[in-house]
C-alpha cells in the first residue's frame, strides 16, 4: 500500500496536468454557466456516490455564495434521496437523473454531469436528455469524457485523485463566476 507522501505527490502531479488542460476548457465551462445565469436559467448537477456529494457541494456554492456576498444563483443538486429511490424503484436506477432533468430542465439551463469513470449509465442518460431538451452540458469525468458541450476529463484512473480535481475545478469555476457576474 502506498503511503501518504506518494499520494500527495500523485495529487500534485495530476494538478499540474489539470492546470495545463484547464487552459483550453476553463473559459468555455465558465461561459456556458455564466450565460445561463445571466439569462435567469438554472444549473442542475448530478453524480453518484462521492460525485453526488460534489454535486450538492457545488449547488450550495452557487445558491449561497463562495467568497463574495452576492445574489443567489439557481442551482439544484439532483440528489434528493426520496426522488432517487422512487425513480430507481419505479423506472430503474439508470433513469434517476434523466427523470429529474425531464422535470426541472428547460432550454437554456445547464446540466453539470459528474462521473469519475465517465461510464455511469444514469449520468449518460441525463446528458442525453439534457441535450434533447436544449440544455447546455458540462462534464466532469476521469479519463473517459462524457460527450458534453464542454468536457473536463481528468487524466487519471484513481477515483480519489479525480474527485479532488473535480472539486478544485468546481471551486475555480464558481470563483470565476463571482468575478465575472454582477453581485
Amino acid at each position: 500500500m502506498r503511503d501518504w507522501a506518494e499520494s500527495l505527490d500523485d495529487h500534485f502531479a495530476l494538478m499540474m496536468k489539470v492546470s495545463g488542460m484547464l487552459r483550453a476548457y476553463f473559459d468555455p465551462a465558465v461561459t456556458l454557466i455564466a450565460h445561463a445565469l445571466v439569462h435567469e436559467h438554472k444549473v442542475l448537477i448530478c453524480g453518484n456516490g462521492g460525485s453526488a456529494c460534489d454535486a450538492a457541494h457545488l449547488a450550495a456554492e452557487l445558491v449561497v455564495r463562495f467568497v463574495n456576498d452576492r445574489r443567489p444563483w439557481p442551482a439544484i443538486a439532483l440528489t434528493d434521496p426520496a426522488i432517487l429511490t422512487a425513480a430507481g424503484n419505479d423506472y430503474g436506477y439508470q433513469y434517476v437523473f434523466k427523470r429529474q432533468v425531464e422535470a426541472y430542465g428547460l432550454p437554456g439551463d445547464v446540466l453539470i454531469a459528474i462521473s469519475t469513470s465517465g461510464k455511469s449509465r444514469n449520468v449518460l442518460e441525463a446528458i442525453a436528455t439534457a441535450k434533447a431538451r436544449g440544455l447546455g452540458t458540462l462534464g466532469l469525468s476521469g479519463s473517459n469524457p462524457l460527450g458534453c458541450d464542454v468536457d473536463i476529463a481528468v487524466p487519471s484512473l484513481t477515483t480519489a485523485r479525480i474527485q479532488e480535481m473535480h472539486i478544485l475545478c468546481g471551486h475555480l469555476i464558481v470563483e470565476e463566476l463571482e468575478r465575472r457576474l454582477p453581485p
